[in-house]
């Protein structure tokens, strides 16, 4: 499990992790890239804890994710199932448990204020932490995707789906756009990746 973990997270993240994932006896599932979500976690019939992890994320991204999961099972165990899934249990859970991991030997100078920001509140997804999703993206593979803030105004961009929209005007956070196909508006969050249609 060592040499696994040791190919998707910071290697000074490793001892640590080894040891959530232990503790708490986590059978870690690495899967292919989903879309729709990073990793969830499961109760299986069984009793066991699955964890499944997108395998295509950077290692800061992978190691907040997995963490994130864990706290889903350690909360489920402290606080019974009654708990929101992203309650307060869970923020406090999730800040706990990731705060070994908030220091520069294991992210990068340039990470650890937006991290600091974001576990005194936790979101569902650090997607959903637009200033730390888009430094985040900073650690990824390249792609020849946009982020909907660098589209411009009347843009034409495709998502993963094939629908395709035009950018409007920013409201308060996010972004009035306008699906071509139906005229229907969306909003999209301002880190969403697109791929921009010229």
């Amino acid at each position: 499990m060592e040499e696994v973990l040791a190919k998707y997270i910071p290697p000074a993240a490793v001892p640590t992790c080894l040891e959530l994932i232990k503790k708490n006896d986590v059978h870690l599932k690495i899967v292919n890239q989903r879309v729709t979500r990073h990793g969830d976690y499961r109760l299986l019939p069984d009793g066991s804890h699955q964890i499944t992890v997108n395998a295509g994320a950077n290692p800061y991204r992978f190691l907040i994710t997995l963490v994130h999961e864990i706290a889903h099972l350690v909360a489920f165990k402290a606080y019974g199932r009654r708990i929101k899934p992203h309650g307060k249990e869970w923020k406090r859970t999730f800040t706990l448990l990731m705060l070994p991991f908030i220091n520069p030997q294991v992210f990068p100078q340039q990470l650890l204020p937006l991290l600091a920001l974001h576990f005194k509140n936790p979101k569902a997804s650090s997607d959903t932490d637009a200033r730390l999703s888009v430094a985040l993206g900073q650690y990824d593979p390249p792609t020849d995707k946009n982020y909907i803030f660098e589209i411009p105004l009347g843009g034409v961009f495709r998502l993963y789906n094939g629908k395709v929209f035009k950018r409007g005007q920013k409201r308060v956070k996010r972004y009035e756009c306008v699906e071509l196909a139906t005229g229907r508006i969306y909003l999209f969050n301002p880190n969403a990746q697109v791929e921009q249609i010229n």
